[in-house]
């Protein structure tokens, strides 16, 4: 019996619009599958909750509707079966905004304006999970992307809410993607920015992290001269190895209240780092050169992360630019906090901001009081990494 595959997509088009994604879910595997009756259901959705399903390939990537919203559904499952190459399993977030006309149901352009998928990606044998932003379309734009990593104990929802990234997104047109660490990598969910496995170019977490980010590139379109990397902490200095050791890929990065590359190769020497500074050796490492435009923001009180790494990864060679001038700017913002721009440039272009931020803690500046680690006092941290980010396109570096 021959299939009407286009007749099942619109059906299937209707009951994601309608919210019956586990249904709609169902009728795209009948119709890629040839099967004409509903696959048979799991006696207990429950007792599957941690295997892996057969994936359905669509172009090299996976979409499947995931029972478990959670970030470690893969942990007590064996990873035997994932694929090393790279692909994609997502969902579409419940809170999708979208436009509902009176006169009829939801129209699917509307549907698709504003998503946050939750997802999966295959990397090396390994399953990691993160979250992607889409903003509202913008016809005949190519949009850029900001790849934010979260601190240790955080995760995405956590980290989006905290620093506001999406709402800026969704104003100015942009993707934000949030790779989530696992319990599984680090029991705090810190990114292991001082382990030698994860400092090296298409090694470790720097490699599955580039990996998704070029996935997410082309398979949404994202302008790749326009894909920038910022953190928290673990994730400020994760980011700062992301900008280190793929220049080609991420045009500019932001360190907040993180550490340089080259601060550690062991977890002594984090400890060390955080609570008083980098030291000036260590080892082929020891004086790392910034390859990308930098923005830099630390509270001159935090006593997480001393803020030392801030101004010692300011100083650190900028690359073939030895005739780097500086000049230093006092402000106020609005509710009252003060803090100190030092601004390294270059014949006059700024290639390195550093923020410092007086009086404040180890905590997001300008972040919202819903998430976890943030300064509400200001100033807007997110705001400005990504005016610095926007002027420092790939191409104009390059």
């Amino acid at each position: 019996m021959t299939i009407d595959f286009s007749q099942l997509m619109r059906e299937a088009t209707r009951l994601t619009q309608t919210g019956q994604l586990t249904q709609a879910t169902q009728v795209i595997q009948r119709a890629m599958s040839g099967r004409l009756t509903d696959p048979p259901q799991p006696a207990a959705a429950s007792s599957a909750r941690h295997a892996l399903p057969d994936p359905m390939v669509l172009e090299g990537c996976v979409a499947e509707v995931l029972e478990d919203k959670g970030y470690e559904n893969n942990e007590g499952s064996s990873n035997a079966d994932v694929p090393s190459r790279g692909y994609v399993r997502s969902e579409v977030n419940a809170a999708v905004h979208a436009e509902v006309h009176p006169e009829g149901p939801t129209t699917a352009t509307a549907q698709l304006q504003e998503q946050f998928l939750n997802a999966t990606f295959a990397h090396d044998g390994q399953l990691h999970h993160y979250k992607l932003y889409v903003p509202p379309a913008r016809a005949g734009q190519t949009l850029s992307l900001v790849v934010l990593l979260h601190g240790c104990t955080q995760n995405p929802d956590d980290f989006s809410v905290g620093t506001g990234m999406n709402a800026l997104a969704r104003e100015q047109g942009f993707f934000v993607l949030y790779p989530a660490q696992a319990a599984s990598a680090n029991a705090q969910r810190c990114w292991n920015w001082f382990d030698p496995a994860h400092q090296q170019r298409g090694r470790g977490e720097p490699g599955w992290i580039a990996a998704l980010t070029r996935t997410v590139v082309t398979r949404h379109g994202v302008d790749a001269n326009r894909v920038f990397a910022a953190g928290l902490s673990a994730g400020g200095a994760m980011a700062a190895v992301l900008g280190a050791e793929y220049p080609d890929l991420y045009s500019a990065v932001g360190v907040h209240s993180g550490l340089p590359v080259g601060a550690a190769s062991n977890l002594p020497q984090a400890l060390a780092a955080m609570k008083r500074g980098s030291p000036s050796h260590r080892g082929p490492r020891a004086m790392p050169t910034i390859k990308v435009p930098t923005i830099i923001f630390h509270g001159d009180q935090d006593r997480t992360v001393h803020p030392r790494n801030a101004e010692q990864f300011a100083h650190a060679p900028h690359g073939d630019l030895p005739n780097m001038q500086t000049r230093h700017g006092n402000h106020t913002a609005a509710n009252g906090r003060r803090y100190t721009v030092h601004t390294h440039l270059d014949r006059g272009h700024a290639t390195v901001e550093r923020w410092q931020i007086h009086g404040a803690g180890h905590a997001w500046s300008g972040g919202n009081a819903g998430g976890s680690y943030t300064d509400p006092r200001g100033p807007d941290a997110s705001a400005e990494m990504l005016r610095f980010f926007l002027a420092h396109p790939l191409r104009a570096r390059a």
